[in-house]
């Protein structure tokens, strides 16, 4: 069985690879043509705010409550019964949405002036945030769309497509751009037109799959289907619990906005960064275990479950371990190979570097949480990540307003990264209160050998520490180098250090087939 799950792993691994290497692509492209400035601080605003409400809603609690319920009826019931599931659910979480949307749009000022109220200094900025935000908020419609798709095709073993088509966002949005914005009067407006554009692509390429399923069907409103009941009982407290990473980033935007130009730009390259990981691997993890879970729940098998859990559990530990030590290491020749250039100068460099050094202390914990919660979400149990999530956002929003706001006051040079720092310890809070949880229920028990596998990773990771500090150098160098020259450095300090990492797991006698097995 973990042959299964893990060749789909890697099939949405694979896809998820594509979606971020088009991600960065994009981030390229903004970062050459627009900086850190005003613009892009405005820019992000705007598209933030439906994209926290995606992540919240879609891509957290709507997805988390969805699949188990879906994955149930399609192993308990007729194809007929999971058909109506689907349009019940289309229909009434589609009429809540554009209700949402008119109310964004209309609302603009307001919600802009909560999320970023720092802006209102600076009145242009303010202004081109929610000129953007009445067309960025209207991919919020469209996405959650796509996930309710998406989870569908997922629960019949379907991960290909759903998780290459955020490629179709980036490359809609690297061509308003690249070749749209700059011949604009309003570039701002024109990347704003391309979120909404590309919104609306997502949503109409997953349309055939869902047909070749046999779940295309006429939406309608029907809010007293027991299914639709049923999730809308489970989202309910899972649409804090499960996105508390996206409250706090939101937070740290907040507080972003009132420090120095360029915050929240610098805050979102080092987290793109971080995502690349997290999303090639943790997520697409979490994406082909959540219906595995959910149908060993569902047959009533606890065995199965737990050597489900435990096996992911392995592997991520395996996987982001050395990604969060080369992410710490390799922070400021990341930064400079893929965004500095053009008006992304130096200093953006430099103060981005720090924000990312400062999300991959964090790194592990971003992974466990997408891999320990569905051990809950799969139980349709969403009460307990909210519990744990309140715990965790308020240690995070304590921290901040203990440490960042006292050394913003106080000169400290790049406060935007205390705040990145703030995130991930609170991550790691998150997920260590969410391991315990599982095991005080009897939920999960680790299987043997951990001892032995945390000893390996552990030796391994400084293995390639040293060997990445040694052949990285110092920051500056990398700066003054050619693109060519910097990629093709990078390229062999990414290589040499993966080399290094799983040779020595090798040489301590770590085997692939040790991480196949359930």
């Amino acid at each position: 069985m973990s042959r299964a799950f893990l060749q789909s792993t890697s099939v949405v691994g694979s896809m998820t690879l594509l979606s971020r290497v088009s991600g960065l692509v994009r981030d390229m492209v903004y970062s050459r043509a627009f900086g850190a400035g005003g613009l892009m601080d405005a820019f992000l605003v705007a598209f933030k705010i439906p994209n926290f409400l995606r992540r919240l809603t879609a891509e957290g609690a709507f997805s988390q409550a969805f699949v188990p319920v879906i994955t149930e009826y399609r192993v308990r019931r007729e194809q007929e019964e999971v058909r109506r599931l689907v349009a019940g659910v289309a229909g009434t979480f589609g009429t809540l949405l554009l209700a949402v949307t008119v109310i964004g749009v209309v609302a603009a000022p307001v919600l802009v002036f909560v999320f970023a109220p720092g802006f209102r200094a600076d009145g242009d900025r303010f202004d081109l945030a929610v000129d953007m935000l009445r067309f960025t908020f209207p991919y919020l419609f469209f996405i959650s769309l796509v996930a309710l798709a998406s989870g569908a095709l997922n629960s019949y073993g379907r991960f290909g497509l759903p998780a290459f088509t955020p490629v179709l966002l980036n490359l809609v949005m690297i061509v308003f751009a690249a070749f749209i914005a700059p011949h604009c009067d309003s570039p701002g407006l024109a990347l704003a037109i391309g979120v909404f554009v590309a919104g609306f692509v997502q949503l109409a390429a997953q349309l055939p799959a869902l047909r070749a399923i046999g779940l295309l069907a006429l939406p309608r409103f029907d809010h007293l289907h027991e299914g639709v009941r049923r999730i809308g009982r489970l989202m309910l407290p899972g649409i804090f619990g499960s996105s508390v990473a996206q409250v706090s980033l939101l937070l740290d935007t907040l507080i972003a906005s009132f420090l120095a130009t360029g915050s929240i730009a610098w805050l979102y390259y080092a987290d793109r960064l971080v995502e690349f990981p997290l999303g090639v691997f943790s997520i697409a993890l979490a994406t082909v275990i959540l219906p595995g879970l959910s149908a060993h729940h569902a047959g009533r098998s606890p065995e199965k479950f737990a050597a489900t859990l435990d096996w992911a559990l392995r592997l991520t530990v395996v996987i982001v371990a050395p990604a969060a030590t080369g992410l710490l290491l390799l922070a400021g020749p990341l930064t400079a190979t893929i965004f500095g250039y053009g008006e992304f100068g130096p200093r953006d460099v430099t103060m981005s570097a720090y924000a990312l050094m400062a999300y991959a202390v964090g790194l592990a914990g971003f992974s466990l949480v997408k891999v320990l919660a569905p051990g809950y979400f799969a139980r349709q149990d969403t009460r307990t990540p909210v519990r744990v999530g309140i715990i965790a956002l308020s240690v995070n929003m304590g921290f901040n307003l203990a440490v960042v706001v006292p050394a913003y006051l106080l000169g400290f040079a790049f406060p935007h990264a205390l705040l990145a720092l703030s995130t991930g310890l609170s991550a790691l809070l998150n997920a260590a209160l969410l391991y315990r949880g599982l095991r005080r229920d009897g939920v999960y028990t680790p299987s043997a050998g951990w001892r032995r596998l945390r000893l390996q990773v552990l030796l391994a990771c400084l293995a390639m520490a040293g060997f990445l500090w040694w052949a990285s150098g110092v920051w500056s160098a990398w700066a003054g180098s050619g693109a060519g020259l910097r990629a093709g450095r990078l390229g062999l300090c990414v290589g040499g250090g993966a080399a290094v990492y799983f040779g020595v797991l090798w040489a301590s006698g770590l085997r692939v087939r040790h991480l196949r097995s359930l």
